[in-house]
């Protein structure tokens, strides 16, 4: 009875539910279905409701509406199978927050439970309405975000495909010379061994042992330099997926260009704006003519001073008044940042508290022994 069932169901699959034409009177007919309903029908009854425009569908108790471009071939042989899919690719496409983003793993798989429980929700129609409207306020207050996530995951799958291609044509040219260098080394083989029953056929008895012993040397140097040869290809190519693995192995943020995130997600990382950039200062902060305790002016009021400024004998020889302002003024103010009090209190401090502890130490020495 049961095999019966799934006989009588099988057959309903391949038959039209509009125009009731069976895929057993005619094995070309193609299915599609459309995910507003994912109610299955034959392509020439799609072309023939919705090539004017939007219909509703022609299915007994569905009144969605339906249009052409969104019809499309099953890819899974169960409806509920193809729907979860659709639903899981829309939302994780919408919610695509990364680990990077949040504060903690806690708040990260918070985030992916709580994507599972919109999926689910969304799977068995718990709570539609408020669920899709969820995700539209998410979608539209988190638009940038969303876009360069997008664009992340492209960049990562276009990364992967192409070191995916480069490891494969890496992998042919190794069988290449591999296949060369067998080639090779068979004629150098072959070769040597030609000229090894030539020497003999050539050479005495005694020659025997030597040209042996020569062509058993220039077999071993061979191998030996075909193997460093390999050792070093070898430690190249290792090196070269290193660089690669370092230039593209590590995932770009987004968390510091992320959009404000509506209640939906919890646990996000705070957008950090970045510092205006300053101006270059080559002095990294000094100022030459600044001090703590005054201000050096132009000149200062002096009968012996303005003298030797009037005098032209002295500053035809360099002389600036200028500098020995500033000699003067810091020899003077030199002595103000330093507290002699505190200095000598806390040397003090140091010279009471180094003998304590020595005597502690002896003293606990003495007991242990």
């Amino acid at each position: 009875m049961a095999s019966k069932e799934g006989t009588d169901r099988r057959d309903d699959d391949e038959v039209c539910p509009v125009c009731k034409s069976s895929r057993y009177l005619n094995p070309n007919m193609r299915f599609l279905i459309n995910p507003e309903c994912y109610h299955k029908m034959c392509e020439s009854c799609v072309d023939r409701i919705f090539s004017s425009g939007p219909s509703s569908c022609p299915v007994a108790g569905c009144r969605k509406t339906l249009r052409k471009n969104r019809f499309r071939k099953q890819t899974f042989e169960d409806i509920g199978v193809e729907r979860e899919v659709d639903i899981r690719r829309r939302v994780m496409h919408i919610l695509n927050r990364r680990e990077e983003e949040f504060d903690s793993k806690r708040n990260y798989d918070d985030f992916l439970e709580q994507r599972e429980e919109i999926i689910a929700n969304l799977v068995l129609r718990i709570d539609v309405a408020k669920t899709e409207a969820q995700l539209q306020q998410y979608a539209q207050e988190n638009m940038q975000s969303i876009r360069n996530n997008q664009a992340l995951e492209e960049q990562e799958a276009t990364s992967f495909q192409a070191r995916m291609t480069l490891e494969q044509e890496e992998a042919q040219r190794r069988r290449q010379i591999a296949r060369q260098e067998y080639e090779s080394e068979r004629r150098e083989l072959h070769a040597g061994r030609e000229d090894f029953l030539s020497r003999l056929a050539s050479g005495t008895a005694a020659d025997a042992s030597a040209i042996a012993k020569e062509g058993h040397k220039v077999l071993l140097k061979k191998s030996s330099a075909r193997r460093s040869e390999e050792d070093r290809i070898r430690q190249k190519q290792a090196a070269l997926r290193g660089s690669e693995t370092k230039r593209t192995g590590t995932p770009l943020t987004t968390a510091d260009t992320a959009g404000t995130s509506s209640g939906l997600i919890k646990g996000l990382r705070k957008i950090k704006t970045p510092e205006p950039e300053k101006p270059y200062d080559p002095f990294m902060g000094l100022v030459p003519e600044k001090r703590d305790y005054y201000t050096l002016q132009q000149s200062y009021p002096s009968a012996y001073l303005d003298n030797l400024q009037k005098n032209t004998q002295v500053s035809a020889g360099g002389y600036n008044l200028q500098e020995y302002y500033s000699r003067t003024l810091l020899e003077a103010f030199a002595g103000l940042g330093c507290f002699v009090e505190e200095e000598v209190s806390r040397r003090e401090a140091e010279k009471v508290s180094k003998p304590t502890a020595t005597e502690g130490a002896a003293m606990a020495a003495v007991k242990e022994n």
